[in-house]
C-alpha cells in the first residue's frame, strides 16, 4: 500500500506540473496566433486522443507520464505546400522572434505562476510549524559563542522579521549561500529590557553543510518541553521503576535535563544501564533507578523504557490575508529561485558535490513521504518541485525552453537566426548532456536507496 501510495503521489504531482508547464505554451501559442495542432499529456505513444476546437487540436495521453508537450505549426516537421496562405501565417518560425520567446518562456513562468499561487494559498491557510524558539545548546556552539542561550526568542534576521522556524532557515540558508554574518534580534529575556541583537557567524559552514543539517552545526534547534513521562506502556522499564504519567524529569545521574529530546538520547545511549533519575511527582523529589530495555535497530543496540515523551516543539500557525499571502508566496518562490541556481552554479564550479543531483526515485520517495504527511506537506512539495522544474526549463542546454531563448537572444543580437546545422550539432549536444545528467541522477537515488 505504502509503494502504490508513493507511486500515486509521484503521478498525480508530475502530472500537474507537466500540465501546467504545456498549459503556459499552448496559452501563449494561441494568443500569439500560432495554431496548435496536438497536446499531449505524457510522452511516446499515443493511448487516447480527441480533435477539439476550431483548429481541431488533437488533445491526447500517451504512455509515459514523464513529461508532455505542445506541437505548433511547424516549417521544419511539417509539409506547408498544400496549407492556404492565412494558415501558413500562422506558422510558429513566421512569428516575431519577441512572439517565440513568449511562447517558449511560459512553460517556465507557468511553473513559477503555480509554485506561489500554491505558496500564497499555504500562507492563507496557516501552516502550524515550530516557533523560532531556541533549544539550549552547546557552549562550544558558533550559536552560543554569538550570545545566543536556550530559550531565545528569534524575531528578525538582518532586520527581516521570523514568524517561525521554518522562515528562520531559509533566511540563514539564502544569509548563508551569500557567505554573510548576519544579525539576529531575539526577543527580550526579561520584561523592561530591550530588545537584543547578536552577530551570528556564518563563516564555519561549508557548502556540504547547506545540503545538510546546518543549523544544526550553528547549534542552532527549536526548543522542546520539558522531560515529561507521557502514556507508561505495561512491562516496560518505565513501569518497573515505579514512573507514571504526569511525572516530571528533573535529572538523570545528577546531570540537569533540558528537556524531552536529552531524556530521550539518554535512554537510547544507555541499553541495560542503570540510570538514577530525579523525577517531580505532586511537588515531591524523590529519585528512582530506570533500567533501559535492551533493543536492537538497525543492528545497534539501544535502549527503550516503553513510555511516551512528548517533544514536540510549541507550534504556531500564521494567516495572512490575501494580499499579504500573495506577496510572501511570490517572494518565497523568487527566493527558492534564486537559491537553486545559486546551488546549480556551485554544482558547476565544483564546490557542491555532483551527489545532490537528484532523479525520478528520489521525487517518487519525497511524495510519497509528503502525501501520507497530509496535504499541506503535499502542497508545499509540490510548489519545490514546480520550482525546480521552472529553473531547470531555463538553463541554456538545447532542447530545453532555456536554450531556445539563447537561441533567440543572439537573433536579436545578430539579427540572423542561427543555422540549422549549429541547431542540430547543438540539440545532439544538449541530448547528451541530459542523458548524462539523467544516468547521474538515478544513480545517486539508487546509492540513497540503498545506503
Amino acid at each position: 500500500m505504502s509503494l502504490l501510495q508513493t507511486l500515486l503521489a509521484f503521478i498525480v504531482a508530475i502530472s500537474l506540473l507537466v500540465l501546467v508547464h504545456e498549459l503556459g505554451h499552448y496559452l501563449v501559442a494561441r494568443w500569439c496566433g500560432v495554431k496548435v495542432l496536438r497536446f499531449s499529456l505524457g510522452m511516446g505513444k499515443v493511448l487516447f486522443s480527441r480533435k477539439i476546437g476550431p483548429d481541431q487540436t488533437e488533445w491526447s495521453i500517451s504512455a509515459l507520464p514523464m513529461g508532455g508537450y505542445v506541437k505548433l505549426l511547424d516549417a521544419r516537421s511539417e509539409d506547408m505546400d498544400a496549407l492556404p496562405p492565412e494558415e501558413r501565417a500562422r506558422e510558429f518560425t513566421q512569428q516575431k522572434v519577441w512572439r517565440r520567446m513568449a511562447i517558449v518562456a511560459a512553460g517556465p513562468l507557468s511553473n513559477f505562476i503555480l509554485a506561489a499561487i500554491f505558496m500564497a494559498g499555504l500562507n492563507m491557510y496557516g501552516v502550524p510549524e515550530p516557533a523560532a524558539k531556541l533549544r539550549a545548546m552547546p557552549e562550544q556552539s558558533v550559536a552560543y559563542q554569538a550570545g545566543l542561550r536556550g530559550g531565545d526568542v528569534i524575531k528578525s534576521i538582518n532586520g527581516d522579521p521570523v514568524q517561525a522556524w521554518e522562515d528562520l532557515r531559509w533566511k540563514l540558508l539564502k544569509a548563508a549561500v551569500d557567505d554573510k554574518t548576519v544579525r539576529v534580534d531575539v526577543e527580550p529575556r526579561t520584561d523592561g529590557l530591550p530588545q537584543v541583537s547578536y552577530d551570528l557567524s556564518l563563516a564555519s559552514l561549508t557548502t556540504d553543510d547547506l545540503e545538510k543539517d546546518f543549523m544544526g552545526k550553528l547549534g542552532l534547534s527549536p526548543a522542546r518541553p520539558p522531560a515529561r513521562i507521557g502514556k507508561v506502556l505495561p512491562d516496560g522499564a518505565a513501569m518497573k521503576a515505579g514512573l507514571r504519567e504526569g511525572d516530571r524529569l528533573m535529572s538523570i545521574n545528577g546531570h540537569p535535563l533540558a528537556d524531552g529530546v536529552a531524556f530521550v538520547e539518554a535512554v537510547r545511549n544507555s541499553p541495560g544501564r542503570d540510570l538514577i533519575v530525579t523525577v517531580l511527582r505532586d511537588d515531591r523529589i524523590f529519585d528512582v533507578t530506570v533500567i533501559p530495555d535492551t533493543v536492537p535497530e538497525n543492528g545497534q543496540p539501544i535502549g527503550k523504557i516503553k513510555a511516551e515523551i512528548p517533544v514536540m516543539p510549541e507550534m504556531v500557525t500564521i494567516r495572512d490575508n490575501p494580499l499579504m499571502a500573495l506577496y510572501k508566496g511570490v517572494k518565497q518562490t523568487w527566493n527558492l529561485s534564486v537559491i537553486t541556481v545559486q546551488m546549480i552554479g556551485k554544482m558547476i564550479t565544483g564546490e557542491v558535490s555532483l551527489k545532490n543531483v537528484t532523479g525520478p526515485i528520489t521525487i517518487a520517495d519525497y511524495a510519497g513521504q509528503t502525501a501520507r504527511a497530509g496535504l499541506v506537506r503535499y502542497v508545499q512539495f509540490i510548489a519545490f518541485i514546480s520550482i525546480s522544474i521552472g529553473v531547470m526549463n531555463l538553463l541554456p542546454i538545447p532542447v530545453l525552453d532555456g536554450g531556445l531563448l539563447l537561441y533567440y537572444a543572439v537573433e536579436i543580437l545578430t539579427g540572423r537566426t542561427v543555422s540549422g546545422r549549429f541547431g542540430e550539432i547543438a540539440q545532439r549536444v544538449g541530448i547528451a548532456l541530459l542523458m548524462t545528467l539523467f544516468v547521474l541522477a538515478v544513480f545517486n537515488d539508487v546509492v540513497r536507496l540503498l545506503t
